[in-house]
């Protein structure tokens, strides 16, 4: 059977690297076109040099126009600007890992309609969709530690939220909060309770349950680390931390990335993975859960990866069994 046609625009950043890390050894997929305007000519290697002997790949100014399935790794704001501008064969399906169409209000551009790319809530809608809005990964990680309290109808209060990030959350422009000098042995806070990922947290929570109460108070961390999040989600709780472990683990029983551990966690369980790691546990009224994911691959590219095999019938972890960095 031929290998279905990948094109992967933004081919530049943190993002498309990741995906071309992924999708080199994808056993369904040929990699047949990398954009990059800036770029456009060079090897994919003097980019991305940790590929370097693994691919020959050099950027391209513009797609082939044969490609199967696009993936846009464009910044906010960018990818509805291209797709306005730039046509894309209708029979190719789309992958966007921006923020442009994650709300429902944004999900409509140039004819396509995009389907919101969590599939541990939305496995069955990605399946028959043609477009994908991936999710956000601060969004992911604190979804997944939600997720099985709103199906329960069990959100009645308010969520608090600590989450810590790497640097290459913030991408690969250069700015001082990722400068070495800067980031190194230090943490800060950024956006607390108005980070743009509240929104589609908020959509795919109602989603689950309609009537949800109490706000989602959440503060988010740079930490001086590169990647991985690592997050701390509490709420009060009528269960024992016996209910709600089974409540999570009945919950994400058919799902292949999301575990939920019955010992405490830590960020090198899941870098360099598609995995998310929960853990839940009871303190006096208190329901904490942790959840940790690797933001470039769960949180990005490897989501992404597992969207596309969704979208073409194939295993939900083609491709995705990597092995985390534990020392």
């Amino acid at each position: 059977m031929a290998k279905v046609k990948v094109g992967i625009v933004g081919g530049a950043g943190y993002t498309a690297g990741e995906l071309i890390r992924i999708l080199l050894y994808h056993p369904q997929v040929t990699i047949s076109a990398v954009v990059s305007s800036s770029n456009a000519g060079n090897p994919v290697y003097q980019v991305h040099d940790d590929l370097v002997g693994e691919t020959d790949l050099r950027f391209q100014s513009d797609l082939n126009g044969d490609e199967e399935v696009v993936f846009l790794c464009l910044g906010h704001g960018n990818s509805r600007s291209f797709l306005e501008k730039n046509t894309v064969p209708a029979e190719a399906k789309i992958i966007d890992l921006s923020n442009d169409f994650r709300l429902n209000v944004d999900k409509e551009v140039a004819g396509r309609s995009f389907v919101y790319g969590l599939p541990e809530l939305n496995k069955s809608a990605i399946q028959s969709a043609q477009n994908i809005a991936n999710p956000g990964c601060f969004a992911t990680t604190i979804q997944l530690a939600l997720l099985p309290l709103a199906q329960a109808g069990l959100l009645t209060s308010d969520v608090h939220v600590s989450a810590i990030t790497g640097s290459t959350g913030a991408g690969q422009s250069l700015s001082e909060t990722v400068h070495f000098s800067w980031r190194t042995n230090n943490v800060s806070i950024y956006k607390p309770f108005t980070h743009q990922h509240l929104g589609e947290i908020g959509e795919s929570l109602t989603q689950l349950q309609p009537q949800l109460e109490g706000d989602i108070h959440f503060i988010p961390y740079r930490g001086n680390f590169s990647r991985g999040i690592f997050a701390s989600v509490y709420t009060p709780s009528e269960l024992s931390q016996e209910e709600a472990r089974k409540l999570f683990k009945d919950f994400y029983v058919d799902a292949p990335f999301t575990t939920v551990s019955d010992r405490e966690i830590h960020l090198k369980q899941v870098v360099n993975t598609n995995k998310c790691v929960l853990h839940v546990q009871k303190i006096g009224k208190q329901l904490l859960i942790t959840s940790a994911l690797d933001n470039l691959v769960k949180g990005a590219s490897g989501q992404a990866v597992q969207n596309m095999n969704l979208l073409f019938g194939w295993e939900e972890n083609e491709g995705l069994q990597l092995k985390s960095v534990a020392f």
